[in-house]
């Protein structure tokens, strides 16, 4: 697994070793090592079921690890709990919300309980939040009349009451139309660069590639990646792979011409193509006296590179 650089005070969320064992012997999170850069998208990706929920329970302290540790901000949980989490917003496993009251009643009832927030300031702020999730027209509607869309839109609302050091959102954009799909990701993308840290848990693979800046991805409770987006996006790079008996040889020669992350696997030799013309490959190869069997361009795109990870299929709509 690649590690996400950055030192503790860099991190805005960092875990070792978080475990998840239910009592039924389950383990729904198995030794996880985040690493959250302060100011990052974050994109929490991996399939339904591969233990994203419950890993951001543990970490907003909803749920008690089996085993490992984590920090908040800096912080350590959950002895920081109760500094840290008024500088959290979250949204997790959907809204939960008053079905008789208004979009505006249950804010104002949500904000009160909060002992950290400015009663006097709580009119603007609420009214505030509703007007950026899209719902200022709709905030003296009861919550049993909004649609699947609005009420994902109140919640993030909920989570934007008053200004945030950190985000971490459970699939936001769940029975949003692809307008308001689009509006969200804008302000995720507007959020951190207001300086706040977003985590994005999903498994859309267009949300990743259009608003995140780090990836981590799961599979059955382990972390099984963890980069920037580019650094993933290298992993996808064309490679060339050339079919010979003289393996050693092949290697030497896409080595002298630059190519990186050479391999032997058998009779193929492979390395990531970056700049180097096929051609000049070829004509290489030949001048070295070395056989080829056979050449050919391999690519791999982000969806195929998290199949290979998790042996499952991402939904790259959305």
């Amino acid at each position: 697994m690649a590690a996400v650089p950055g030192t503790p005070g860099e991190l805005a969320i960092s875990s070792h070793g978080l475990t998840k064992r239910f009592r039924g012997g389950q383990v729904a999170v198995d030794h996880v090592d985040l690493a959250v850069p302060t100011g990052a998208v974050y994109g929490f990706l991996g399939p339904n079921g591969s233990g994203k929920t419950t890993t951001i329970r543990l970490l907003l302290g909803l749920l008690r690890p089996t085993a490992g540790s984590h920090e908040l901000l800096g912080s350590p949980m959950p002895a920081a709990l109760g500094a840290v989490l008024p500088r959290v917003g979250a949204l997790v496993e959907g809204p939960a919300f008053h079905p008789y009251l208004s979009g505006t009643d249950n804010l104002r009832r949500l904000d009160a309980g909060d002992r950290t927030a400015d009663a006097r300031t709580a009119p603007r702020r609420i009214a505030a939040a509703l007007d950026r999730v899209g719902l200022g027209s709709a905030a003296g509607k009861t919550y049993r009349h909004y649609s699947l869309g609005m009420r994902q839109r109140l919640g993030i609302a909920a989570a934007l009451l008053r200004p945030r050091d950190l985000l971490v959102l459970d699939e936001p954009t769940n029975g949003l139309d692809p307008q308001g799909t689009r509006e969200v990701r804008g302000l995720l993308v507007e959020l951190a660069e207001g300086g706040a840290t977003v985590v994005l848990s999903t498994h859309l693979l267009s949300e990743v590639e259009q608003v995140c800046t780090h990836v981590g991805v799961m599979h059955r409770g382990r972390l099984v990646a963890q980069d920037a987006l580019p650094a993933l996006h290298a992993r996808t790079a064309p490679r060339l792979v050339v079919s010979t008996t003289d393996q050693v040889g092949a290697a030497l020669v896409l080595t002298r011409l630059g190519l990186s992350a050479v391999t032997q696997d058998g009779e193929e030799v492979s390395a990531v193509l970056e700049l180097v013309e096929p051609e000049a490959v070829v004509r290489a190869l030949v001048h070295a006296d070395v056989p080829v069997r056979g050449l050919e361009v391999r690519t791999v795109d982000l969806e195929e590179l998290f199949v290979q990870l998790t042996g499952a299929g991402f939904d790259v709509n959305g």
